[in-house]
């Protein structure tokens, strides 16, 4: 992961909160009123989760290509590295059009995630790397829909159709690894953990901080589609 932009200061606060129930519990009030339409507290959220969601899913697919020993974990590596690296060029377009801070690091929780993950080798790497990776995408399904459908910011609405397709991509193809115990991560979806909040925000990013860039791999097939 290289490239450097300097973060924007005085950008809007940064979000409290970030969860996996972030997204569909945040209020709807209205915290900016922008040309492409009025932009709500989760909206935003959301633009930060998404952006958060690369900074720990990008670099598992980079370790599964490395780690995973069948051809089918393989690929969802691949997966991700192509559809995060997407996914955060857009956010990083959005970002400074809609006045929304970014952050450079993972949620406390999502570097748990890595860990855990990296940790382990065969067929327990295997078997997290699918399982776990099944379970959050899973989290955020359901959010991204709600965000579709209720957003009035024509951006957001963007945004949330790139986020869908990327995610469904990526749960598909962590079944197709034939390892996911659908009723543990169906369980884990209904069930969540109830964390300190300390644990699911990514941390601000520091003023002047380089901004981390998640460089598309040569074989990219998926594209940002942002048009503002």
């Amino acid at each position: 992961m290289g490239g450097a932009l300097t973060l924007t200061m005085g950008a809007l606060a940064y979000p409290s909160m970030l969860g996996l129930d972030t997204v569909s519990s945040a209020q709807d009030r209205i915290i900016a009123q922008t040309q492409w339409g009025p932009l709500t507290e989760q909206e935003r959220d959301f633009v930060v989760k998404v952006r958060a969601a690369g900074l720990w899913e990008y670099p598992l697919g980079q370790i599964a290509l490395k780690k995973g020993t069948t051809k089918e974990v393989r690929t969802a590596g691949e997966h991700l590295i192509d559809g995060h690296a997407a996914l955060d060029a857009s956010c990083r377009k959005i970002a400074p059009l809609l006045n929304i801070t970014l952050p450079n690091v993972a949620s406390p929780q999502q570097v748990a995630f890595v860990n855990q993950i990296d940790s382990a080798s065969g067929n327990e790497f295997n078997s997290n790397f699918a399982n776990i990776l099944r379970t959050t995408h899973g989290s955020i399904f359901n959010a991204i829909a709600k965000i579709r459908s209720t957003t009035k910011n024509t951006l957001i609405r963007q945004l949330a159709d790139q986020a869908n397709n990327t995610v469904l991509d990526h749960i598909t193809v962590m079944e197709k690894t034939g390892l996911v115990n659908f009723d543990s991560a169906l369980f884990q979806q209904t069930t969540p953990p109830k964390l300190p909040q300390d644990d699911l925000t990514p941390p601000a990013p520091q003023p002047g901080e380089p901004m981390v860039v998640l460089s598309p791999p040569a074989t990219a097939t998926a594209t940002p589609t942002i048009t503002p």
